[in-house]
């Protein structure tokens, strides 16, 4: 089970040098990789009292696939993981054209976290629909496939159109796995059906063992081996102790998962370097 870090965005703060300091450091402390999450815009909270979301206006969010361009220079041994873009409310090329520069940028150290996202208020600014973007993610999906593996793709789908095009460079991967975040029945269905990897959120009735096997047999259903599946499980490490940390990493490694990141926000931990003493500690607890 490779260990990694979630990058804390609403705590990081708009210092350069702190950004910096913390990827550095999760290199140096020997995880594998580093996960952000994506929000393009924060919707105010007194204006849109419905959106269902944690995020506000106030919260701070790096751009993250900008992040991942300097941080591909920072720190080039992580691996560099989205989760997760919300593809639906971005144009399709030039999501697969940003995601092959990072591939390239990091020697193929990169993986695509996608998902459908919840607020509406993003998807308004950036001229995309909110209401089908389920459907519309799929095809995403198979054209940003398409466009890392050809060099000239021609493509008609439902919303996308390519007519003789192609990416240049193409990534090292090709394709970039894709994994894919939700929570919702479909969009495990959605993950056991198409997607390389998924990032657990919250399981079905019966628990993680029970959702985690209907995934394996949705997969069977459809041709595909379980055993290709990643599994990339969070465990909270702002509350607890060192040996609530490892019993839940123990818990992941006995369901098979075979990615597990550490999140440190949420402890008010005000700078960069007491999210690092943090992830000192967590690493110590579950690796050790």
């Amino acid at each position: 089970m490779r260990l990694g870090a979630v990058f804390p965005q609403t705590e990081i703060g708009a210092d350069p040098a702190g950004v910096r300091a913390y990827a550095e450091a999760v290199q140096a402390l020997g995880f594998t990789h580093l996960l952000a999450y994506d929000h393009v815009l924060g919707a105010d909270r007194t204006r849109h009292a419905d959106l269902v979301g944690p995020y506000r206006a106030e919260h701070l969010f790096h751009e993250i696939l900008v992040l991942f361009g300097y941080l591909a220079a920072v720190a080039p041994k992580l691996e560099l993981v989205t989760a997760v873009v919300i593809a639906p409310q971005r144009q399709t090329a030039l999501l697969a054209k940003q995601a092959a520069e990072l591939d390239l940028l990091t020697g193929g150290r990169f993986r695509l976290g996608i998902g459908i996202g919840w607020n509406y208020v993003e998807y308004e600014a950036l001229g995309m629909d909110f209401h089908d973007r389920g459907r519309r993610f799929e095809e995403q999906i198979e054209l940003m496939r398409r466009l890392w593996a050809e060099p000239v793709v021609d493509f008609e789908g439902r919303w996308h159109r390519v007519t003789a095009a192609g990416l240049n460079p193409l990534p090292v991967q090709r394709p970039i796995p894709i994994w894919i975040g939700g929570s919702a029945e479909r969009a495990l269905r959605r993950a056991a059906r198409v997607a390389d990897g998924f990032f657990p959120q919250r399981p079905l009735e019966g628990g993680w063992p029970a959702t985690l096997e209907r995934m394996r047999e949705w997969m069977r259903e459809v041709g595909r081996d379980p055993e290709r599946l990643g599994i990339e499980a969070r465990i909270d490490v702002s509350q607890g102790t060192p040996d609530d940390w490892r019993a839940r990493a123990d818990e992941w490694r006995a369901l098979g998962a075979t990615h597990l990141s550490v999140v440190t926000t949420g402890a008010g931990l005000e700078a960069p370097g007491a999210h690092i003493r943090r992830l000192e500690a967590a690493r110590e607890a579950i690796a050790g």
